[in-house]
């Protein structure tokens, strides 16, 4: 079979650490590439013809800046070829999933990649929350030693780490807290059958978690999870920890609880309106702030984009996906 017959693969912003990989694909398609550019650019492009014998498309959440999301407006000008989304990022939010659904395009995702660096952030984050070393960091490097008054933290041993969705980061973090001796509950919508942690209602878990860390997918059902109500629910004192999607809480909301008191402390890998944050949550010494930065290491930048291109080769070569997105569970190319 000669490469201008093999069926088009599309690559969308960049490949830093695997583009031997992909490379390699050559070998079952014809490798097509928009690096960089805009979205009217790209539409253009797609209106033009030159992807029509595109069957997959590897993405990310970093290309986003390049085409914008994946909405309706996108995936209608998509080439009616297009059979499989391989998406780079454990969260999928600026992908309209329903959309591909009713289009018959799979999508997939890379779960599992992402765990154990993000669980690492959260649990430096938990500790950095409850200990309140935001002011410690600033003082240190201000040249004036320890900071003025110098409070005292907590430490976790003995603290209940609520966690709001036990995929595998969820469970990843659970091992880690439960090293620092920290008790773990956890609510999902379906318990698990064989979890060594416990399940708890939703309202118990905002009610009984000194540390509610939040690990579940943004989605129409979850934006705003958190918010004014959830924040009363829970115990006075308690500290909240995100490393999931911002708009899982209500910023402004979170700034009300922290300032009232209700709140100790808070540790935020991702925010509400991405890259802008609510100026109070800087500015507050029990807060510690991260630039999403949750996977942020080499060696899982290369997994997960590893795991990208296996979604692609099975797509082409087998006609399914190796991690496709729940929402699309049962569903077959």
């Amino acid at each position: 079979m000669g490469s201008l017959e093999l069926p088009g693969a599309l690559l969308i912003g960049d490949i830093v650490h695997a583009e031997g990989e992909w490379k390699e694909c050559a070998k079952f398609a014809s490798l097509k590439e928009y690096r960089t550019g805009n979205r009217a650019e790209f539409l253009s492009a797609l209106k033009s013809g030159t992807y029509d014998d595109v069957v997959a498309i590897y993405r990310s959440n970093e290309s986003t800046a390049v085409t914008g999301p994946f909405d309706q407006e996108l995936l209608d000008a998509l080439p009616k070829s297009l059979k499989y989304i391989c998406h780079n990022g454990a969260g999928y939010d600026n992908i309209d999933i329903p959309s591909c659904t009713s289009k018959n395009i799979l999508v997939s995702s890379t779960p599992g990649a992402v765990s154990n660096a993000t669980a690492d952030i959260a649990m430096f984050l938990t500790l950095g929350a409850l200990r309140g070393l935001t002011p410690a960091l600033a003082s240190v490097r201000a040249g004036n030693w320890r900071p003025t008054p110098n409070a005292l933290g907590r430490d976790p041993r003995g603290k209940t780490l609520g966690i709001l969705g036990l995929g595998g980061i969820g469970t990843a973090l659970a091992q880690r807290a439960v090293a620092f001796g920290m008790t773990v509950q956890y609510h999902k919508r379906t318990p698990l059958k064989d979890s060594p942690y416990t399940y708890v209602s939703f309202e118990e878990l905002l009610r009984t978690s000194d540390v509610l860390s939040l690990n579940l997918s943004l989605t129409a059902e979850t934006r705003g999870i958190i918010g004014q109500g959830e924040f009363a629910q829970m115990k006075d004192g308690a500290v909240l920890v995100n490393t999931a999607r911002g708009g899982l809480v209500d910023e402004k909301a979170l700034v009300r609880a922290l300032q009232s008191g209700k709140l100790a402390g808070a540790g935020l890998d991702v925010f509400e309106r991405e890259p802008a944050i609510e100026r109070e949550l800087l500015e507050m010494g029990n807060v510690m702030c991260l630039p999403h930065i949750g996977t942020a290491t080499v060696e899982t930048q290369r997994d997960m984009e590893v795991l990208v291109l296996e979604n692609l080769r099975s797509a082409v070569l087998e006609g399914r996906l190796v991690t496709g997105v729940p929402e699309q569970k049962g569903i077959s190319g």
